[in-house]
C-alpha cells in the first residue's frame, strides 16, 4: 500500500508516479492530499507537502488527479490520505460526494478520531466510500475497539508512537501490538510508519494483511529520474510482500 502526495515534485509528475505504482503491483494506493500542518508526518513528507502547496495544489486538484488516473485506466483502489481541516474547509458532504464522483474508494484521515467522525462517516456510507481509522501502540483497548467498530475495509496500525519516516529497524513491539489489535477485530490490519525496504515490508507482511510505505517513495519522487526509481522500489516492495518464500524466511 504505497503513499505518494499529489503535486510533488509537480502535479503532472505526481500523477505519473501514482500511475506507476499501480503498474508495478500496488494493491491499494494512498493518494496524499497536501496540508500545511501534517502533524503525523516526518520531514520527508512534510517537505513534499510544502512543495506541493507551493505548486498550487488544492483539494480540488487532488480530486481531479484521481479522476485523471481513472481516465487513464487505473483500477487500483485509491484512498485519499489527508487531514481534516481541508475537508472541513471544502465541506464534508461535498468533499465525499466529489471524491466518489472522481473515482476514489475512501479516505484515511489521521487527525479524525472515530468518536468525532459521525458527519463524515454518514457521508461515506451514503456514497459508498470507506473511512479508515488509525490506532497506535499507545491506544488503550477501548480505543482499539472503537476504531475497529467504525473502520470500513481495514484498520490502519501506526507502528510507532511518532511520525512517518524511514527507519533502520522495525519496532521490537510490533508483533505484540498487532496481536493485541487482532484480539479486538477480524478486519484486515495494515501497518504503516517506518517501513521503507523490501526486507522490512516482507517482515511486516508476515504479521498482518497490509504494508504501507510512504517516505522512501516520496524521497525518490524528489530525485532525478523519479519514475524509474519509484517504479523500481514499488516493484521490489510488491514482490516482497507477495513472495511467501521471502516472508517465511
Amino acid at each position: 500500500m504505497p503513499y505518494l502526495p499529489v503535486g510533488y515534485p509537480d502535479l503532472a509528475t505526481s500523477i505519473d508516479l501514482i500511475q506507476a505504482l499501480a503498474a508495478t503491483g500496488a494493491d491499494l494506493i494512498e493518494v496524499g492530499v497536501p496540508f500545511s500542518d501534517p502533524l503525523a508526518d516526518g520531514p520527508t513528507i512534510q517537505a513534499a507537502a510544502q512543495q506541493a502547496l507551493a505548486n498550487g495544489v488544492t483539494s480540488s486538484a487532488c480530486l481531479a488527479a484521481v479522476r485523471t488516473l481513472r481516465g487513464r485506466g487505473v483500477q487500483t483502489p485509491l484512498l485519499l490520505m489527508g487531514y481534516v481541516n481541508p475537508i472541513l474547509a471544502y465541506g464534508v458532504e461535498r468533499y465525499v460526494a466529489d471524491a466518489a464522483d472522481a473515482g476514489a474508494d475512501g479516505f484515511i484521515v489521521p487527525d479524525l478520531p472515530p468518536d468525532e467522525a459521525a458527519e463524515m462517516a454518514a457521508a461515506c456510507a451514503e456514497y459508498g466510500l470507506a473511512l479508515i481509522f488509525l490506532v497506535a501502540p499507545t491506544s488503550p483497548d477501548k480505543r482499539l475497539r472503537l476504531a475497529a467498530e467504525h473502520s470500513k475495509s481495514f484498520l490502519y496500525l501506526v507502528s510507532v508512537a511518532g511520525v512517518t519516516g524511514e527507519r533502520r529497524e522495525l519496532p521490537p513491539h510490533l508483533a505484540d501490538f498487532i496481536a493485541r489489535v487482532r484480539a479486538h477485530t477480524d478486519l484486515p490490519l495494515a501497518v504503516g510508519f517506518g517501513i521503507s525496504t523490501p526486507e522490512q515490508a516482507a517482515a511486516v507482511a508476515a504479521l498482518c494483511d497490509g504494508v504501507v510505505v510512504g517516505s522512501a517513495l516520496v524521497r525518490l519522487a524528489g530525485e532525478t529520474r523519479p519514475a524509474a526509481k519509484v517504479s523500481a522500489l514499488s516493484s521490489l516492495l510488491s514482490a516482497a510482500v507477495h513472495d511467501t518464500t521471502m516472508i517465511n524466511h
